[in-house]
């Protein structure tokens, strides 16, 4: 009677350890045959009741019965440990051969990228590309540009100005005084950079910013010449045409002095933040240089003349992309940043 129940238990715990799909299945299968309370433990309870002269035999078949399906359950454990390792190995697995990932691209700030754009419009227009010093002379950054000490246009510009009579130039101006001073007329230049002014930071200025300042010298330079250029330019940069307005403005070295606005490309027109509820941007001043400053850089107005502009650099970024905030550009917050 033992004996078919020993056979019995071993058929039923080898199909369950063969129908078993996880090791939490095998482990129950374990508890339930070989635990202390299996059936295995309960079946050795009634050797008592095997005659004397069976007792060995039954004895041994049932360490046999244990045996076999300890092993059994060490089997189908392996096999699960072995394939959750090759599932491992699958997935963490790594040609050597390949290169390895590297350093992660950086891409260039979207001012970059615009004044890249700019520079290789106006290259391909016969103009070349100046720089100058960001810690200026009060000669180049005022005086050259007919704005000397006791001009009112001085208290239109908060400037930084820093030991020995030197500023931080508050325009990229003084680079047309220099690329007049050494390279002369005929000129046609542009110099990106940036400026500095001591104002108040809100969504629509900062006390560092870009500019770029652009110059035409030749004889016979009208405002026909002026208006070509920056039609060309702001086209060139929106990639459609735009709407623009021209209005007297006064600045000291052009003469006579125009304001370039651009409608704002965020609102279209009825107001925010950027435009100050006006619908226009003030894109860029120009003009016709002014006799002063020509003269003071040692070229005869009576035989050449030219037109100026400069262009709010920054500005033209926030209505490129959209953005709302000039604070954004100088964060140097990633979030922002990778966006472009």
């Amino acid at each position: 009677m033992l004996e078919a129940t020993l056979s019995a238990l071993e058929q039923s715990a080898r199909l369950r350890i063969a129908g078993a799909q996880s090791l939490e299945e095998l482990e129950a299968v374990r508890v339930d045959a070989l635990g202390r309370k299996g059936t295995l433990a309960q079946a050795s309870k009634e050797m008592g009741k095997v005659p004397a002269e069976e007792r060995g035999r039954i004895g041994k078949l049932l360490n046999a019965v244990k045996q076999q399906l300890e092993e059994a359950l060490d089997a189908k454990k392996r096999h699960f440990e072995e394939a959750a390792l090759k599932a491992r190995l699958d997935s963490e697995w790594i040609d050597l051969t390949l290169p390895a990932a590297g350093v992660p691209r950086g891409h260039l700030h979207p001012i970059s990228k615009i004044q890249a754009e700019i520079e290789d419009l106006f290259i391909s227009m016969g103009f070349v590309v100046l720089d100058g010093p960001e810690v200026e002379t009060e000669y180049h950054n005022f005086d050259a540009l007919n704005i000397p000490a006791d001009h009112p246009a001085r208290d239109m510009q908060d400037t930084f100005w820093v030991e020995g009579g030197h500023v931080l130039r508050t325009h990229t101006s003084p680079v047309q005084v220099r690329g007049m001073e050494k390279l002369g007329p005929p000129l046609r230049m542009i110099a990106p950079g940036r400026v500095f002014r001591n104002e108040s930071v809100d969504a629509s200025h900062d006390h560092t910013f870009y500019q770029l300042e652009g110059m035409m010298i030749d004889r016979d330079v009208s405002v026909g010449n002026l208006t070509y250029f920056m039609k060309t330019l702001l086209g060139s940069i929106f990639g459609r045409e735009v709407t623009v307005r021209l209005r007297p403005g006064f600045f000291p070295f052009v003469e006579p002095g125009f304001e370039l606005d651009i409608q704002c490309l965020l609102c279209g027109g009825p107001g925010c933040a950027v435009c100050k509820q006006s619908g226009w941007v003030e894109l860029l001043p120009c003009g016709l240089v002014n006799p002063n400053v020509l003269r003071m850089s040692g070229i005869d107005p009576e035989e050449w003349n030219g037109f100026a502009f400069g262009l709010g650099m920054t500005r033209l970024v926030m209505m490129r992309y959209g953005i709302d905030d000039i604070r954004q550009l100088q964060s140097g917050s990633l979030r922002f940043l990778n966006q472009f």
